[in-house]
């Protein structure tokens, strides 16, 4: 039922309610509604969280939308993790009523003695309702200005002035008074840790982290858990703060894979990682060449040493030689033929992996995935990236997340699924933490600028975006023929577009040679062979995009404004290759200045390009026609900017600006 003071068109608000809206542990969350009313009478609205402490906090005022009639807008930030609620409180504002028409009548000299009665009227009740925290200059203020309001000695144009008074004015905005109080929700949001918000993913294979060749054989050996803790103190140093490692666990014999994907691979060929189970066991086992449990807990032990969580893969799939084939062989759907089914993406198909039928015995799949993803939690496991979610039911995810999370809320979950919007929307809202997303297929301007408005303001309260500018099976023709500068665009791009971006190994080598012409995926793919990097001769020879990455973390780290989501503001430019946006987080002490970022990329890897962009000021809390100064976090020089810049941007030297801005008053 519509309430006295109709509020419409809340956000966010997820299914109706049936779902809480994403929220993190001091990030700003943006409500707001269609709020209006009868006549011409003011109105007010606040919203007002209740955190999962129970207590509520103050109400925080929502303000008049400065281009959409009717639309109100308030920033809450909720402070402890967990279940939070938010409502809407709008109300009649006789105050605000009164100032205008005050100001339209007394000069006009229309009831003026009744004005300033009726004035007089609503601050004797303002002081009234006035409690003990107001202080005793609140009351002197209201005081001198009731006394102005009934000096009829004076001109009138000084009591209408000290009725129109500055501090009075805010005075009343804090202390108002709200008739016919209308209440909408309360409205459900989850506010996760600050890493189901921002975080720097990287991803490499443990067993090529330290794999060699022997020299007497010519054999490669497989690196374990050992040698990849090896590794670690080098993604330490660039910046990153999840390791993320594919499916470690016995991988099947039967249908094995070869080199590139083939058929017909040899005695020594290790197979895909996804190519889950073997007689060596299944989901709750490690492969043998990468070691035993206890050299996992301590890789996940030297990793947490260096500020680093180990994220691991849940790939809900099997070998034909999974043990579950054989335990339970209802899990997976037999064919006309007797066969039981394999992967397909057709006309891709995956020989070597049988995909698990949810709708056979579903209690059962369920209680086994739960109990495998427990059993990794108590290894120090806190993050899964989870192969192909979109493959397997909706309710049974919902299901899954919420019993992590009823026990284990700080249990962080990344959607693969690279599919319709509408099911990777789906996923974010029962409870993934974060998802891949079509960033890897967005290169030209209009379409980044276009995808960067839809995640920060319009698919926010849905799903979290990680970035990743490679992956295993991702490597875009962009990089394959944009060269080192092409290596560079999108790295930018990811970790200032994004507050969670990834790396996929071999990246920094500037790896970007295709299996073949028009394919996405790498020659010699690491998905199916061990890759052997030589980092201390890339290294040495200045053949690494290492220190690049590094000091984009270092930026994303020492800027506040990187580590949020929903603060994009996109700005215009001369040259279609140029793409402009900002990033702005308020200051929230009384000295507390803001933190704005400016990114200006040229995406055009080949050539340089200069034009002049053009910049909305207000929306990075600057006023119109300011002049400020900029400071480029790559190359340390220092300009003064306004509205309109000229740019030139060389890929061959730098392809981009990520300029802080530095107020000069």
């Amino acid at each position: 039922m519509v309430g006295r003071i109709p509020v419409m068109n809340v956000h966010p608000v997820v299914d109706l309610g049936r779902h809480p809206a994403k929220a993190t542990v001091g990030e700003p969350l943006p409500v707001r509604a269609t709020i209006f009313r009868e006549g011409h009478d003011s109105l007010g609205a606040d919203v007002v969280l209740t955190g999962p402490d129970g207590v509520r906090r103050p109400p925080v005022r929502m303000t008049p939308h400065r281009e959409v009639p009717d639309r109100y807008d308030a920033e809450v930030v909720p402070d402890l993790e967990g279940a939070w609620t938010f409502e809407i409180q709008a109300w009649s504002d006789p105050i605000a009523t009164w100032q205008h028409a005050a100001g339209l009548k007394i000069p006009a000299g229309v009831d003026v003695e009744l004005m300033f009665t009726e004035g007089r009227l609503l601050l004797e009740r303002v002081l009234a309702d006035l409690d003990a925290a107001a202080g005793a200059e609140a009351r002197e203020l209201l005081e001198g200005a009731l006394a102005a309001a009934s000096d009829t000695d004076r001109p009138v144009e000084a009591r209408l002035a000290a009725l129109q008074d500055s501090a009075l004015e805010a005075l009343l905005h804090a202390h108002p008074l709200r008739e016919l109080v209308t209440v909408e929700g309360p409205f459900p949001a989850y506010a996760d840790r600050e890493k189901a918000l921002f975080s720097s993913w990287y991803e490499f294979f443990p067993r090529s982290e330290g794999a060699r060749v022997d020299p007497v054989t010519g054999r490669v050996i497989s690196g374990s858990f050992r040698t990849a803790a090896e590794r670690l103190d080098a993604v330490a140093e660039m910046g990153f703060d999840v390791i993320y490692l594919p499916p470690i666990h016995p991988i099947g014999e039967v249908n094995r894979k070869g080199p590139n994907n083939t058929l017909t691979p040899g005695p020594d060929d290790p197979g895909s990682p996804w190519a889950i189970g073997s007689r060596h066991g299944g989901h709750d086992a490690i492969h043998p060449d990468l070691g035993t449990l206890e050299d996992f807990d301590a890789l996940v032990a030297r990793a947490r040493e260096l500020g680093i969580e180990v994220a691991l893969d849940l790939a809900l799939q099997a070998a034909p030689d999974h043990p579950w084939v054989t335990s339970h062989p209802e899990w997976f759907t037999t064919r006309a033929d007797g066969s039981i089914a394999h992967a397909e993406n057709p006309p891709k198909k995956y020989q070597d992996i049988y995909p698990v039928n949810f709708d056979n015995d579903p209690e059962g799949i369920s209680h086994e995935v739960l109990r495998i993803v427990r059993h990794w939690m108590s290894h120090g496991v806190r993050i899964f990236r989870v192969d192909n979610p979109h493959t397997k039911p909706l309710s049974f995810w919902e299901w899954m997340l919420a019993e992590v999370r009823r026990t284990d809320p700080n249990v962080v979950f990344l959607s693969e699924a690279f599919t319709r919007p509408a099911m990777m929307h789906g996923l974010g809202a029962i409870g993934f933490h974060q998802s891949y997303t079509y960033f890897t297929w967005r290169t030209a301007r209009w379409e980044l600028e276009e995808y960067l408005r839809e995640l920060a303001h319009e698919s926010d309260h849905l799903m979290r975006p990680n970035f990743f500018v490679n992956t295993p099976d991702i490597l875009h023709a962009y990089l394959q023929y944009g060269g080192p500068a092409a290596f560079k665009v999108r790295a930018v791009l990811a970790a200032t577009g994004s507050p969670s971006w990834g790396v996929y190994a071999g990246y920094e080598l500037y790896e970007h040679v295709a299996v073949r012409p028009g394919s996405e995926e790498y020659l010699d793919s690491e998905k199916y062979q061990i890759r052997i990097r030589d980092w201390e001769g890339a290294a040495a020879e200045g053949r690494t995009l290492a220190p690049y990455l590094t000091r984009l973390n270092e930026v994303r780290r020492q800027h506040p404004a990187l580590q949020l989501l929903r603060n994009v503001a996109i700005h215009s430019s001369d040259d279609e290759n140029i793409l402009v946006f900002s990033k702005t987080r308020r200051g929230t002490g009384p000295d507390a200045a803001d933190d704005t970022v400016i990114v200006v990329v040229n995406l055009d890897p080949h050539a340089t390009r200069e034009t002049t962009v053009h910049l909305d000021l207000p929306a990075m809390g600057l006023e119109e026609g300011e002049v400020f100064g900029v400071h480029d976090e790559i190359t340390g020089q220092d300009w003064s900017w306004s509205q309109h810049n000229y740019v030139r941007l060389d890929p061959a030297h730098e392809p981009a600006h990520i300029l802080s801005v530095r107020r000069t008053r």
